[in-house]
């Protein structure tokens, strides 16, 4: 295989949940040379497993798989974590003179990766502990109010019930004495050293996507989704607030065994939230598109000879 420019090959598998990105994904790997590092906020999660759809065991033993199981339902990930693990993979991959394959929905990781970052500092715990204390007894929307006070800028642009953005705002606040929207002006740091080939699975019937995401929850529940939040709730100190409990099915989960919601409205509540999950996935990846991106539609039948055809045709 030689490469289109002097810069080392990279691909970029991009599309929403349930478009088939992780079977196309080994499709790739039994024709081609890759490993794959998921782009994916919630794989990170160990003991996260049903509700990400993580790949299962023999799956890992036949395809190097990188960036799954890093940390703990109670820890915390960034964006800026992601692009300095994801560079330094990609350089392992490739002195192994094999393609970095990347895999993922989380569209903030790609362009994390390929545009940079400004310099805000890293998760702070006491910081996060003493916001959330005073969260939980002043409310968010109040918290809300002291971030419009610190940084009025980024309050306008978070909802005052986005508790995680908020708490994230007021930390950057706290540990620099700075405004975050000040900071997120500094010039972004974007040396991506790849020539990436991007490719976008893309539904041609929105109403097929949903039929797929549909099934694709009930089948999570049927794997024991609910049984798989019990037991990291019992064995972390998380809360419905936490940053790994707000990925979309486990948020849902919580409040059913909180007895708020009941199953059917579990499954109703589910399935809408991933379906508005796939809505902003799409809306990132038609503001992310290039000349450079190749589209294909995900509920063709013949999709990964598609895949195939085009990555040899580019490549050899």
């Amino acid at each position: 295989m030689q490469n289109l420019t002097r810069l080392p090959l990279a691909i970029f598998l991009m599309g929403p949940t349930a478009s088939g990105k992780s079977q196309i994904a080994l499709d790739i790997a039994k024709n081609f040379p890759v490993e794959i590092i998921s782009v994916d906020s919630a794989q990170v999660y160990r003991h996260m497993d049903v509700g990400t759809a993580k790949p299962d065991q023999a799956t890992l033993a036949k395809v190097p798989h990188h960036l799954i199981n890093l940390i703990d339902p109670d820890q915390y990930y960034s964006a800026a974590q992601f692009r300095n693990d994801t560079l330094n993979v990609m350089h392992a991959i490739t002195r192994r003179n094999k393609i970095p394959l990347l895999v993922g929905g989380t569209m903030l990781y790609f362009r994390a990766l390929t545009d940079g970052l400004s310099v805000l500092p890293s998760a702070d715990k006491h910081v996060r502990l003493t916001i959330e204390s005073s969260a939980k007894e002043l409310g968010w929307p109040a918290m809300h109010q002291q971030l419009a006070e610190l940084d009025q800028e980024s309050a306008a642009r978070i909802k005052p019930t986005d508790s995680q953005r908020i708490q994230r705002a007021l930390e950057v606040c706290y540990l620099t004495q700075q405004p975050m929207s000040e900071i997120l002006k500094t010039p972004r740091q974007t040396d991506f050293p790849y020539h990436a080939i991007n490719i976008a699975l893309i539904p041609s019937d929105r109403s097929q996507l949903h039929l797929r995401i549909a099934e694709r929850f009930e089948a999570m529940l049927n794997c024991g989704l609910i049984n798989e939040v019990q037991l990291i709730r019992k064995q972390f100190p998380l809360s419905i607030e936490s940053p790994s409990l707000r990925c979309v099915g486990y948020r849902q989960a919580c409040l059913y065994l909180d007895s708020k919601i009941n199953a059917s409205e579990l499954q109703a509540m589910g399935i809408a939230a991933t379906r508005q999950l796939a809505k902003r996935q799409l809306t990132w990846l038609r503001s992310m598109k290039t000349d450079k991106t190749k589209e294909f539609d995900c509920l063709a039948n013949d999709l990964p000879d598609q895949v195939r055809r085009f990555l040899h045709e580019i490549t050899i």
